[in-house]
């Protein structure tokens, strides 16, 4: 027997992978919540190759979606097959430490996307004082030539 393990990651291979589980799923009979409506022995034979069957008769794909921020992981979260995945499947990283979907609350998302708020605006503060640094030698060079 062959099994696949799907690895998606950033933006684009994230939106790409929910395509791809849309089409597999869709191709094996399972619908958005995990579940086998299949009308062919055919869509079971090799399930196993990208599926891993969980308690439920439910099919959970043998993937797993990883980010830099959790942004992409809750679109396709929301998506049309974003039910099919368990929190496990998600990962991503963030302020130097990794964080799974898996007992994670919600504030811990809030705090997490607090952090990243944070470090882009200390960031943009710091491009800001640059910009005005190297506006301040243009013009002390320009005096200088006069």
């Amino acid at each position: 027997m062959r099994e696949i393990l799907h690895l998606q990651a950033g933006q684009c291979g994230n939106q790409i992978g929910a395509k791809f589980w849309e089409v597999i799923s869709d191709e094996h009979g399972i619908d958005p919540t995990g579940v086998y409506h299949g009308d062919s022995d055919l869509q079971l034979d090799r399930i196993n190759v990208y599926y891993n069957e969980a308690s439920g008769g439910k099919y959970v794909p043998r993937a797993v979606l990883v980010d830099l921020e959790p942004g992409t992981m809750d679109s396709v979260r929301s998506g049309p097959f974003g039910q099919v995945f368990r929190p496990d499947n998600f990962v991503f990283v963030l302020s130097r430490h990794r964080y799974t979907g898996e007992g994670m609350d919600e504030m811990e998302f809030t705090e997490a996307e607090s952090n990243m708020n944070d470090l882009v605006s200390e960031y943009q503060q710091y491009q800001d004082a640059t910009a005005e640094e190297e506006g301040e030698f243009e013009e002390e060079g320009e005096e200088d030539m006069a």
